[in-house]
């Protein structure tokens, strides 16, 4: 049975309990600026992955992660005697890239500001190509069947009360909806 709620807390203690263990008790000169991210428990409380960040170049990520590989027991031991649990679950690191995820996307966005601002800069007193309003307005009706109908507006005023067309235009609406032209 799957308790996520109980899972959810034993990787809270379980990040807290490395976090202290890595400042406190782990004294590997390999083991750089270590930050421990998150833990998350599997559902069945048995196997544990913490996440970490490393500051610190390649190298310095590298030999961190050697060094946490290195004391994996004595962290799943100290685990196991602070939460009590039945089963300690079993601890893999894992070195988390949200921090590098969120430096890129940060260098994407940069890069699309400045092109942006690039093409604002190109914008300014740029006329467009063309007819400033390529949109036609259409001509009021005024009453002449045969010039309306050259502009479109076949039969217009020719409804009768129901919205029927009966000067063979194109139909019209009325109180039950489309009518065709009789």
């Amino acid at each position: 049975m799957v308790d996520t709620g109980r899972a959810r807390r034993l990787g809270e203690a379980i990040a807290q309990i490395v976090a202290e263990m890595l400042e406190r008790r782990i004294k590997d000169p390999r083991l750089g600026f270590v930050t421990v991210t998150a833990a998350r428990v599997t559902g069945d409380l048995r196997e544990a992955t913490v996440f970490y960040t490393v500051y610190g170049s390649e190298e310095e990520r590298v030999a961190s992660a050697a060094a946490l590989a290195s004391a994996t027991g004595l962290i799943r031991s100290e685990v196991g005697r602070q939460t009590g649990v039945k089963h300690t679950p079993s601890i893999t690191f894992e070195q988390d890239t949200v921090p590098d995820t969120a430096r890129n996307i940060e260098e994407l966005v940069a890069r699309a500001r400045d092109a942006d601002a690039q093409v604002a800069a190109a914008r300014v007193g740029a006329e467009p190509a063309g007819d400033p309003d390529p949109y036609r307005v259409r001509p009021e009706p005024d009453g002449d069947d045969e010039a309306d109908a050259v502009n479109g507006e076949v039969g217009a005023g020719r409804a009768d009360e129901n919205g029927v067309n009966r000067d063979g235009g194109a139909g019209g609406v009325g109180p039950l909806g489309r009518y065709p032209a009789l």
